[in-house]
């Protein structure tokens, strides 16, 4: 990908693949298929706002910054979604928004940091920027894998 440090490849190419992998698996599906809760698991709609909200957290932690209070205000919409229940349509924007905007945010990791030492949350739990990548790349594909799965489940 252009841009984007050779080292951090994988991590980019992970997360062009979620965003393949999401809209394709919620093309087809309805308002009520998205909030559809089987056996109370989180729904579809759920995941796909964390994912582009973890990305957005865990790639400041990884730029050495400290979460803003829209950021705040973002993780604790989170734990309301379910009764909001967003349409798709601004589902499925405010993701394509948040994939491009985590894409351009590792274009800007210079490879001379990312051994650097970073702090993640209140706890202030020790990593470097490279762990901080992968894991929103990995955490990212994890719920993009429950997206997919739950889309089989709730269009059956």
């Amino acid at each position: 990908m252009p841009g984007i440090d050779p080292i951090l490849q994988p991590a980019a190419h992970a997360i062009a693949q979620v965003r393949e992998d999401v809209e394709r698996a919620v093309a087809l599906l309805t308002d009520e298929q998205l909030w559809h809760r089987p056996a109370g698991v989180a729904a579809i709609g759920f995941h796909v706002l964390h994912i582009v909200g973890s990305l957005d957290r865990l790639l400041t932690y990884a730029q050495g910054e400290s979460l803003s209070p829209g950021q705040l205000h973002a993780l604790g919409a989170e734990r309301t979604v379910h009764d909001e229940r967003p349409a798709r349509a601004q589902l499925l924007q405010a993701f394509a928004s948040g994939i491009d905007a985590a894409l351009r945010r590792l274009e800007g990791i210079p490879a001379a940091s990312l051994l650097d030492a970073r702090e993640v949350g209140r706890q202030r739990l020790p990593s470097t920027t490279l762990g901080l990548v992968f894991h929103a790349a990995e955490h990212s594909a994890r719920h993009a894998g429950q997206v997919v799965t739950l889309a089989r489940i709730v269009a059956a």
